[in-house]
């Protein structure tokens, strides 16, 4: 996946719509340096090499433990004593073909020299010590061209990040969100100009001050056009920009295009941060306090093992009080930096500081996935520039999970020399038995499932008890860039049947029942029902459509079941706990439905090059799929032409005998008539459609009130006139004839698509001359689509007359037609080529700017962009939750999540 190689879209389709070709090529280039793969380095290390870096190294210089089995998804008790780096290895390798994963087993420390790291773009450190840390920080920074440095941790349930990307860190894209194109109703001549966008088109602008926009198209004012300025946002339909009193008037039309710029980051070094630490650490949104109070904390922790050789025992009070200490005389130096907005004099939390010192020796995995999941999308930030990085800081704990345990006696915490120890040192054993009890319910074993199955595997979650998993689709590639717990021999198997497998393999002792039925009307009363919604603790969706997860949010209220519901879009994420009588539902709240394009907008006055997918879209289904489906049920109905046309004099209505009789009648035989048609209709959607509208309304039509007819956002065709050298061209008529051949069962090969063959099959086509037509041209943007076009009886005739013509030549193959199925994931089989040339070819022919086929797919086939990094730190939320729900927790008190990355 070099500069100069394509990007395995059938894999990282999904991932290449957030970060875009550039962002996913500089990633390729990258070399990566890991440390330390405990819990949260395997997290790292697995999100990294789903995104697909050149190469990542693993460093470890630690044996496997039985307690690594709580938190390391990617070790066995086959591994125990391997060193933790090598037994990962294959399993990493594993995961993408296009990634190197090596690993280094040498030990440095704060005297090593630094050099082999030179060859590396992005150096993370899990664990490391503050020392260590600092030099190989101070490494980095002196490196030229920097080498971006993240370090992190996870001790009990408490974490941090840290991130120094360098002096001058460049910034490409802040946020990730396409720009928009504002179609403009006026701007006024004034000082600064006020420009108001057109509110049929827009319901807000979506602007910031301080964004720029570039202007084209407008009328009046045309010395706007080709410039960019400076907006300042008035309110949700207005900005200002720069003087325009001195340009003429403004009379119509006009577009402001957002332009999107780089942004340059300043970061400190690793011993300036600790030494005068920022007040603008990034806040965890939920405990916007906490940040300040572990900044001193893990400082603490970190000089208590430097001073101690060791982290605080677990649950002993006198190493708690040592940790508090420690802490109180850090706080005293933070304070003398000037700099006491992090933390305030005599403010230290000392029930926090305690709590981090019991748990210090424990690992919480679901914490280890919401760090990895962070930390790994920062360190795509740093290899790409694509989105904003985090200030410096990051803590998030899940001290929610102590509540209570001060009355719990320390036999709780006592460590069994089992896989579950790390647990039982955050959790204590009530808890953990807790978890191993619950009956659960998830239903989608997609991304979220893949790393939720993961999550209940490494807690124990249904060990004692049973966990139900069902979904009942098959793997595809395109599904291996994130759900992780698939490989490439498992595609066309059921996702929950592999996923169970891969689940049982971290942890032996799972209990997990697969099944591949649809939840849903159909297996509410046999399988679904009441009776097993009432048996289970906890539903959790991981599912990707809202009708499932309607259904899901109706059958668990209504059978008094907790739910928990997620889900991802890109980088941003959200996690909602349903209970009933004490939250509201999913259904509670609805977004507002999508704004529906005017039905005349789509069929005669497309704006947009959403506009022009759409009818490219419902072209496919109209031609392949629908059309198709009609002639079929016709003649199941009517069984031959005589038959039918005996009944349409009989004075019987036949529906769709005008189609149906077009459709035999043109109906072809050989490939060279499936091109022939796709010429004919070139000529039909592209060039007579255009002169129809012209010559229905003419440039200079006016409106009642003296407006011009033709003015945005309403654009006026022009004919494209059909061009044998024309790749597009080419493409719409290829496809065409591809997809109408597979319909009549016509065999076609590779060398009958080629352009040679294709062009002199075209030169021996006749496309007849434009006519006129007088069909009605409706313009009402409040208008539906009717429902069905009427027909006159001289037509009905005709049509009759047409199949009594063709009675005794047909045969029984041609009263049948394949129809096809919109499949957007199959590259080979021409339903984006088509949907692409023939979208590009209406923007032409309406002068808006046609555009690529990866972006055409995105759009026609409704993909939601999503990454490994947000389905990780979204699973982690979860188990979280899960762990906080069989705490017996008020279920009130649970807080939703909403994840950006």
């Amino acid at each position: 996946m070099a500069e100069e190689m394509e990007i395995d879209d059938s894999l990282y389709s999904r991932q290449r719509y957030m970060l875009g070709d550039s962002a996913m090529k500089r990633m390729a280039r990258s070399n990566v340096f890991l440390s330390g793969l405990g819990g949260l380095g395997i997290e790292i290390a697995k999100n990294v090499t789903l995104a697909g870096v050149k190469r990542l190294t693993i460093h470890d210089t630690k044996a496997v433990a039985v307690s690594d089995l709580s938190s390391h998804f990617f070790v066995r008790e086959s591994d125990i004593s391997a060193n933790r780096a090598v037994a990962s290895q294959k399993r990493l390798a594993e995961l993408n073909p296009y990634v190197t994963v090596d690993t280094w087993t040498q030990l440095f420390d704060e005297s090593s020299t630094l050099d082999f790291l030179n060859s590396y773009q992005c150096v993370v450190l899990c664990g490391a010590t503050e020392k260590l840390q600092c030099h190989v920080n101070d490494h980095c920074r002196h490196h030229n061209p920097p080498i971006m440095f993240i370090s992190c941790d996870v001790r009990g349930v408490f974490s941090y990040t840290f991130c120094d990307f360098g002096d001058h860190f460049q910034v490409v894209d802040v946020n990730g969100e396409e720009p928009v194109d504002l179609f403009i109703a006026d701007i006024t001549k004034a000082n600064p100009g006020v420009v108001s966008i057109n509110d049929t088109m827009h319901s807000t602008h979506e602007l910031e001050t301080g964004m720029s926009v570039k202007f084209k198209e407008v009328v009046g004012m045309a010395e706007l056009n080709g410039s960019t300025h400076v907006v300042r946002v008035l309110n949700s339909k207005q900005f200002s920009i720069s003087d325009t009193s001195s340009y003429t008037s403004y009379q119509h039309g006009g577009i402001a295009s957002q332009i999107k710029t780089s942004a340059y980051v300043k970061f400190n070094s690793l011993h300036q941060q600790l030494t005068q630490p920022s007040s603008s650490m990034t806040p965890d949104l939920g405990k916007m306090e906490v940040s300040a109070q572990m900044f001193v904390a893990f400082r603490a922790l970190h000089a208590f093992a430097a001073k101690n050789g060791c982290l605080p025992q677990i649950r002993d009070n006198s190493d708690a009080m040592r940790l508090i200490q420690l802490a109180e005389e850090l706080s005293v130096q933070v304070n003398t930096s000037g700099l006491q907005a992090v933390i305030k004099p005599n403010t230290l939390d000392h029930t926090m500081l305690r709590q981090l010192a019991y748990t210090a020796r424990g690992t919480l995995s679901p914490l280890c996935a919401c760090v990895g999941g962070v930390v790994a999308q920062e360190t795509l930030k740093a290899l790409t520039g694509k989105y904003t990085p985090i200030s410096q800081w990051l803590f998030l704990d899940a001290a929610e999970l102590l509540t209570g345990q001060d009355q719990l006696d320390s036999s709780n915490f006592v460590l069994r020399n089992d896989r579950y120890d790390e647990l039982r040192v955050c959790l204590g054993e009530g808890l953990l038995q807790q978890l191993q009890s619950q009956h659960l319910f998830m239903v989608g074993c997609g991304a979220i499932g893949c790393e939720l199955l993961k999550n209940f595997a490494l807690l124990g979650v249904g060990v004692a008890g049973k966990i139900t998993i069902t979904d009942h689709d098959l793997i595809e590639k395109s599904n291996l860039n994130r759900q992780f717990l698939f490989r490439p021999h498992h595609i066309q198997k059921p996702k929950a049947e592999v996923a169970a497998t891969s689940a049982l393999e971290i942890n032996p002792q799972f209990k997990v029942d697969a099944r591949t039925d649809r939840v849903g009307p159909a297996t509410e009363q046999d399988i679904y029902n009441d009776r097993f919604f009432q048996q289970q603790n906890m539903s959790v969706n991981a599912l990707d459509n809202l009708e499932a997860r309607r259904y899901m949010d109706n059958r668990c209220v209504s059978n008094q079941c907790a739910l928990i519901d997620s889900g991802t879009m890109g980088s941003k994420g959200h996690v909602q706990v349903i209970v009933p009588h004490l939250t509201e539902s999913y259904t509670s709240q609805q977004d507002p439905p999508d704004k529906d394009v005017p039905y005349c907008t789509l069929k005669s006055f497309p704006a947009t090059i959403e506009h022009t997918i759409q009818w490219a879209r419902d072209k496919f289904e109209n031609l392949f799929v629908q059309k198709p489906q009609m002639f079929n049920k016709f003649w199941e109905v009517h069984v031959s032409p005589s038959a039918a046309v005996e009944k349409a004099r009989g004075g019987a209505m036949l529906d769709g005998i005008v189609k149906v009789a077009k459709m035999l009648k043109s109906r072809p035989h050989k490939w060279t008539e499936c091109v022939a048609l796709g010429r004919v209709k070139f000529e039909k959607c592209f060039n007579h459609k255009a002169q129809t509208l012209l010559h229905a309304f003419p440039l200079d039509t006016a409106m009642k009130d003296g407006s011009l007819f033709w003015q945005s956002p309403r654009r006026p065709p022009s004919p494209v006139k059909f061009d044998i050298c024309d790749d597009n061209h080419l493409l719409f008529v290829i496809t065409f004839a591809r997809l109408h051949a597979e319909l009549c069962g016509i065999p076609f090969t590779e060398q009958d698509c080629s352009v040679d063959v294709v062009r002199s099959i075209i030169s021996t086509v006749v496309v007849a001359e434009f006519k006129p037509s007088s069909k009605h041209i409706e313009t009402d943007t409040a208008a539906k689509k009717p429902d069905a076009v009427e027909v006159s009886s001289e037509v009905v005739d005709l049509s009759v007359c047409s199949l009594d013509s063709v009675s005794t030549t047909v045969s029984p193959g041609d009263l049948t037609m394949n129809h096809l199925s919109f499949e957007k994931d199959v590259d080979s089989n021409g339903h984006i080529d088509f949907i692409t040339a023939s979208s590009n070819l209406r923007a032409i022919m309406y002068g808006i700017e046609p555009i690529d086929r990866l972006k055409t797919k995105l759009i026609a086939g409704r993909i939601v962009p999503a990454i490994a990094t947000t389905t990780a730190a979204v699973a982690g939320f979860v188990s979280i939750t899960t762990c906080c729900s069989s705490l017996s927790l008020q279920w009130c008190t649970l807080d939703n999540f909403v994840v950006g990355l």
